[in-house]
């Protein structure tokens, strides 16, 4: 069992969490028990994954999409009161990185999925920030666009879309996990052979066929699963409570 404010002090630190100029407020986002003996990890604070932490006796939620958004109405209602007060019926508090998780050199979302796939980290995707969402690399063999698109579909348990954009090999190649299919031009401009990320937009694929570059929508929800898992991991080795991740299938 370990004391809450230590928890979340030693999560800012770790993850560098004041660093980051986010579209929401990192870290303990609403307050529960003073005690944490069993972190629940999910991908998003959803009522459904807040009802799976009540359910498997959580303590702690921590997610990677929380909430208080920019933009969003500050207005307690609908389901963000619902939400709300299932979190604070039941004393769970909840702790949120966005940005912060995306970017860690560890247990990043972005470094997790290289380690799942296979991927050898060269770089960042954003030449220059060393802060990169995005990261550079290759794989350990060539493959042809569709076999990489087979490869993605089975580790991620979750068939990508794929938009062909050449019929070489693919060797090097960018990522970016969750919505950044904006970010294909910084692909494009360092040569890759192929850009994978969560989601795609209609401009997203005249990008990729005009460019000469695969582009690969595997899921927002499928590629950020790991970051949350490997950070709720490394909180079970350093303070010795219990983890477990709870995976609210998403499509998107």
């Amino acid at each position: 069992m370990v004391d809450r404010t230590t928890l979340v002090d030693y999560c800012n630190t770790f993850l560098a969490a004041d660093a980051f100029q986010d579209y929401c407020p990192n870290g303990l986002q609403v307050e529960g028990t003073d005690q944490v003996q069993r972190i629940i990890t999910g991908v998003t604070a959803s009522q459904d994954m807040v009802d799976a932490a009540v359910q498997a006796g959580g303590d702690m939620l921590l997610v990677h999409h929380g909430y208080f958004w920019k933009g969003e109405s500050a207005a307690i209602v609908g389901i963000k009161q619902r939400r709300l007060k299932a979190l604070l019926q039941n004393d769970l508090n909840l702790l949120a990185y966005h940005l912060p998780l995306d970017v860690h050199a560890e247990v990043g979302n972005n470094v997790q999925l290289a380690r799942l796939m296979g991927w050898q980290i060269s770089g960042p995707l954003e030449v220059g920030n060393p802060r990169s969402v995005g990261l550079v690399g290759e794989l350990p063999a060539a493959q042809m666009g569709e076999q990489l698109a087979q490869s993605l579909g089975r580790a991620l348990d979750r068939e990508p879309l794929f938009i062909a954009g050449h019929q070489r090999p693919v060797k090097r190649i960018a990522w970016c996990t969750g919505a950044a299919q904006g970010y294909i031009d910084k692909a494009i401009a360092l040569g890759v052979d192929a850009f994978v990320t969560g989601e795609i937009s209609e401009p997203t694929v005249h990008a990729a066929r005009e460019n000469g570059i695969h582009f690969y929508a595997a899921g927002h929800h499928a590629t950020e699963r790991y970051g949350v898992q490997a950070l709720g991991e490394h909180l079970a080795q350093v303070f010795g409570v219990q983890h477990q991740f709870i995976d609210m299938d998403n499509p998107v």
